[in-house]
């Protein structure tokens, strides 16, 4: 029951931080905080995954590799948006 409310919570503030830094970015048009906000909805889908897989469906599906995706590919366009930034 608390692992539950702890993946929950951390999808909530993952999104949350997304959200905030897109907001941001339209304010302020930085690159970087684009790059950043892509990589919070990543973690966040994979928060949101990882309740999944370990919450509604916990013997039946393994998801450990397809939650593992959104998060890599989150890292993956903030590793880009640092190296974009730093030509």
């Amino acid at each position: 029951m608390i692992a539950a409310a702890v993946y929950l919570l951390c999808a909530l503030t993952s999104v949350a931080c997304a959200v905030l830094l897109l907001i941001q970015h339209a304010r302020s048009k930085q690159r970087l905080l684009f790059w950043s906000s892509w990589c919070f909805i990543g973690l966040a889908l994979n928060n949101i995954l990882l309740f999944i897989d370990l919450v509604i469906f916990p013997t039946q599906v393994d998801l450990s590799l397809v939650r593992t995706l959104p998060a890599l590919l989150g890292l993956a366009l903030l590793l880009w948006g640092f190296v974009w930034e730093a030509e």
